[in-house]
């Protein structure tokens, strides 16, 4: 039992450093383009490649490869229903950097979602699994044999086949549901590849010969086909909607596909008591929760100069005495004026 709380604690060490690693990552590489866009170069999205010379770039592509490195190393030690929705704190990581290294203004909405974040995970961390359930590639071996997750495993192959070969040339251009239910369901498949991979590695440190094993190969090329699948999509619902609007639904759909492929493979939450499963599912809707405050009003202009006075002062009369309302910004208020007739804006 020390064994396993010590590898627990391992893992919870490299879940959460990789997401400061990746967080840090996406401010590093902002930074070096940033640099490059000033000095007049040739921008990525136009083409160039200027970015290859400018180190502060390169830093924020080591910082990204840390970052991946540890989270893999971490589902060697940890849960999968632990290390996967830390990946959240990430998010929390860049925004936070971001206010300060970019300049990037956080808002009410913004710092009450980093809360949620914080305290989300907090809640997870108490009440996550700690003992784990497959220790070797010879218990992967038995594990995938299971009836269970032969049936979630065919279900998830015909689900994306459909997804990509009949929804998505249809719909994949108007509904940003289609390409993240893509790169969710099958992102459940490679995060237990990566499980296996990393228990596989585990052992080859310990001196056992893996890489003989057909299995190990056997996870190596489905975890690149995945992969590729995740980032070919993912790219495609990057490029067509907004950002704010994929990455707190990528989130949610692909770790709640993670979870559902732990309980029917790892069966981690089999011996968790009724608290403890409660715990984590309400720690992971608190995620959810951050994570929509971080990104869905993150471009409404929103301050405590912009509450009702009684508020800022804190005056205690009632409440339905004021209204409760953001301020437009100033170019939103001049698009008004200007739809407004010309009578009007003449009494205005």
């Amino acid at each position: 039992m020390e064994v396993n709380r010590l590898d627990f604690y391992i893992g919870l060490s490299l879940a959460v450093s990789s997401s400061v690693f990746i967080g840090a990552s996406f401010i590093l590489k902002k930074k070096g383009l940033l640099r490059l866009a000033r000095t007049g170069s040739t921008r990525a999205g136009q083409g160039g490649h200027a970015y290859l010379r400018e180190w502060l770039w390169w830093a924020g592509l080591i910082s990204m490869g840390a970052g991946e490195a540890a989270n893999f190393a971490a589902y060697a030690f940890a849960p999968a229903t632990l290390v996967t929705p830390l990946g959240a704190l990430s998010v929390l990581v860049s925004a936070v950097l971001s206010s300060y290294f970019l300049n990037e203004r956080l808002n009410i909405h913004g710092k009450i979602g980093c809360l949620l974040c914080i305290l989300g995970s907090t809640v997870m961390v108490l009440h996550a699994p700690q003992e784990e359930e497959v220790a070797s590639l010879s218990a992967m071996a038995e594990k995938l044999k299971d009836p269970g997750f032969i049936v979630f495993a065919v279900c998830v192959v015909v689900s994306c086949l459909v997804l990509i070969f009949a929804v998505a040339p249809r719909f994949g251009q108007k509904n940003v549901l289609v390409y993240i239910l893509i790169c969710s369901v099958i992102g459940s498949l490679s995060v237990s590849c990566v499980k296996g991979l990393g228990i596989g590695i585990k052992e080859l440190f310990a001196g056992t010969a893996v890489l003989k094993e057909p299995l190990f190969w056997s996870l190596v090329v489905c975890l690149i086909l995945c992969v590729s699948i995740q980032i070919n999509y993912l790219n495609k619902a990057l490029d067509i909607f907004n950002t704010s609007i994929v990455t707190p639904i990528y989130y949610v759909f692909f770790t709640s596909a993670v979870m559902a492929c732990s309980v029917i493979l790892f069966k981690e939450w089999q011996r968790m008591t009724i608290d403890r499963v409660v715990g984590t599912i309400s720690g992971f809707f608190i995620i959810i929760l951050g994570i929509f405050l971080l990104h869905a009003f993150k471009d409404i202009v929103f301050s405590w100069d912009s509450m009702p006075t009684y508020l800022r002062k804190g005056h205690q009369g009632f409440p339905g005495q004021h209204a409760y309302m953001a301020l437009q910004s100033q170019s939103n208020q001049s698009e008004d004026e200007a739809k407004l007739p010309a009578s009007q804006a003449d009494d205005q």
